[in-house]
């Protein structure tokens, strides 16, 4: 059985290039173009099994959508990477705090991408 990630980022074209990664290894894709609509797509009680969100977005950044997933029973122990143009120490911090589990560097290289889920996602 194929495993899900929850892509969220405000950029379509940033959902769509991660969207061929993830798709191309096997994954099913659900995209949100922020933490609001992240929140609302699975707020029905849908299971993913990772999330890749942007930090900086409109209406709930990924800091404020990985306190709020965390709140979640289903996500409680889901991997979430940031996948953001941030690389200050403090705001990976502050991410790490609400509880990121990896943090990658935009633009990202595909390959880095699936070898940083390939060691947080169970096989």
């Amino acid at each position: 059985m194929g495993k899900t990630a929850l892509i969220v980022d405000d950029s379509r074209t940033m959902r769509q290039m991660v969207a061929f990664t993830l798709t191309n290894a096997g994954f099913t894709v659900v995209e949100a173009e922020d933490g609001k609509d992240a929140v609302n797509k699975v707020s029905g009680g849908a299971k993913m099994d990772i999330v890749v969100t942007d930090l900086n977005m409109p209406e709930m950044d990924g800091i404020a959508l990985i306190k709020e997933l965390r709140k979640m029973s289903t996500f409680k122990f889901t991997p979430i990477l940031m996948l953001t143009t941030e690389s200050a120490m403090e705001k990976k911090k502050e991410g790490k705090e609400a509880g990121a589990t990896g943090w990658i560097v935009k633009p990202f290289n595909p390959e880095v991408l699936l070898k940083t889920i390939a060691k947080v996602l169970p096989a």
